[in-house]
């Protein structure tokens, strides 16, 4: 179920609250603001959720096989 490694998950976390960041002090704003903010929470859940639909779509996975249930 897991098919994101730890690597994968920190950027996805670091991109998601530079996105929101930008937002908050204005450096983005209007649509394109508010549309980097629905990917940054994209970017969060499946971070937290440890899942990319995507990746299981097309097979891929960045998960280290070694590691079990982390």
């Amino acid at each position: 179920m897991y098919n994101m490694g730890i690597l994968d998950r920190l950027i996805r976390t670091l991109l998601a609250i530079l996105f929101i960041v930008l937002f908050k002090f204005e450096l983005i704003s209007g649509s394109f603001g508010i549309t980097m903010l629905i990917i940054s929470s994209v970017l969060l859940l499946t971070s937290v959720i440890n899942h990319c639909p995507f990746y299981q779509l097309i097979h891929f996975t960045t998960r280290n096989r070694g590691m079990k249930g982390v």
